[in-house]
């Protein structure tokens, strides 16, 4: 009898030192009385970041359509790669002329986040000289739906984006003002602002746009469309420089914006930033601006923590090329707490009910997570706390499901509700 009481109080004491783990079973009861999530496919993994210990999960080594939590990802990479983030490498040639090469930074006049530093450092010329680099990212990502071209999420990729790589267009008395400029004219057959597919070729439909309603397209960068723009809002002369000089001494022009391009990446999600900070990691590796460069050094860098490997292929999580585990996704996030203070985490990632994509999860407590969406796929992954403020860490992938995306996020908010109070 005493035997029996000792290991009974030694099995209590040791669930209370390394928490308490719910089994599988009892999460998938739960799952199943949750109705919105109850068809869908769902993976789940929970740890203490404490602790480091799992706590709950099912299917976490099975593999799900990621979405914008490939994002995560691409966090993790930049912020390992860059103590600081390069803007452009330049050369003064004299007291009138420079030469500047691209990083693939991708805030300058950006129409949400740009970096007015960055711009201003162009007036200390008058004349300057871009080398534009030999390697070319495919302008829309791999997996990507052909279809979306001209929605703000699928700007096309580019070596130096401008402008993000969009139109911002506004309608004033019945005629359209874009910035930056480009011919525009009338077609009844579009829904507002419209491009044609290969073309920078802008329609608008007058009835269709309400009067000083804002809306955003891409076009179609090149590099003599970059210099023509960036002429053209400097004021500067900008030359191409085709010669190959390695006699230059390039400097590095570095940002303090890291909160601002960050926050746009987590917060709003925008997938252009994501797609370009994977471009400055590949530049950093070897000087080409391809993606596949950024995604096999990173994963050969993580290789020994990563639980399983990744099909990853972009940067924003647009492709429906990647698939990542939940549990994968859960290591992802535990180094990129190794990286980062609490405070500059929680203020990069949005919070429950109170910034970026996380007002939709407006009865979460405590959560401070990536949402990650593409039709018929929903997840969140990231950090909460409990009352105690103890620190947890977890992934939710709900993929193949029918409901409307807000009744999952619903589901979600209940599962999550319902793990905080159970995981101790």
């Amino acid at each position: 009898m005493r035997t029996f009481c000792f290991v009974l109080g030694l099995v209590f004491w040791t669930g209370t030192l390394w928490g308490q783990k719910i089994s599988d079973r009892r999460l998938l009861r739960q799952i199943k009385k949750i109705p919105s999530l109850s068809n869908a496919y769902i993976g789940v993994h929970v740890e203490s970041l404490e602790k480091d210990i799992a706590l709950a999960g099912i299917h976490e080594a099975q593999y799900f359509t990621p979405a914008s939590n490939t994002k995560l990802l691409t966090f993790l990479g930049a912020i390992q790669t860059f103590p600081k983030l390069p803007v452009l490498e330049y050369a003064f040639e004299n007291d009138s002329i420079a030469h500047f090469k691209s990083t693939a930074y991708p805030l300058l006049l950006h129409p949400f986040y740009s970096d007015s530093l960055f711009f201003e450092f162009f007036n200390q010329k008058s004349i300057w000289k871009y080398h534009p680099a030999t390697t070319f990212p495919k302008r829309l990502g791999s997996g990507w739906s052909w279809d979306d071209y001209h929605y703000y999420y699928a700007a096309s990729s580019s070596i130096f984006p401008i402008y993000g790589n969009t139109v911002q267009g506004v309608l004033k008395d019945g005629r359209p003002e874009l910035v930056p400029a480009f011919t525009v004219s009338q077609d009844t057959t579009v829904k507002n602002l419209e491009r044609k597919l290969n073309s920078n070729t802008f329609q608008y439909h007058p009835q269709n746009w309400k009067e000083n309603d804002t809306v955003y397209r891409p076009f179609i960068p090149s590099d003599s469309l970059f210099v023509e723009l960036l002429a053209r809002a400097t004021k500067k002369e900008v030359l191409f420089d085709l010669q190959t000089n390695n006699s230059i001494n390039w400097k590095t022009l570095f940002t303090e914006q890291e909160p601002l391009l960050y926050k746009g990446l987590l917060q709003d999600s925008d997938n252009g930033i994501a797609e370009a900070l994977l471009l400055m990691i590949a530049n950093k590796e070897n000087g080409q601006f391809l993606p596949e460069i950024a995604i096999d050094k990173l994963q050969k860098q993580w290789e020994s923590w990563l639980p399983d490997p990744l099909e990853w292929v972009d940067g924003s999580g647009v492709s429906r090329y990647n698939m990542f585990t939940p549990r994968s996704i859960v290591a992802v996030l535990q180094q990129i707490d190794h990286s980062l203070s609490w405070d500059v985490l929680t203020a990069y990632f949005p919070e429950s009910g109170i910034s970026g994509t996380l007002n939709d999860y407006p009865d979460l407590k405590n959560v401070y997570a990536k949402t990650g969406t593409l039709r018929h796929n929903h997840n969140l992954s990231g950090y909460w706390l409990n009352s105690k403020g103890e620190r947890f860490v977890f992934s939710i992938m709900v993929n193949h499901f029918t409901a409307p995306t807000a009744e999952i996020r619903k589901g979600i908010t209940e599962l999550i509700t319902w793990l905080q109070k159970k995981v101790k």
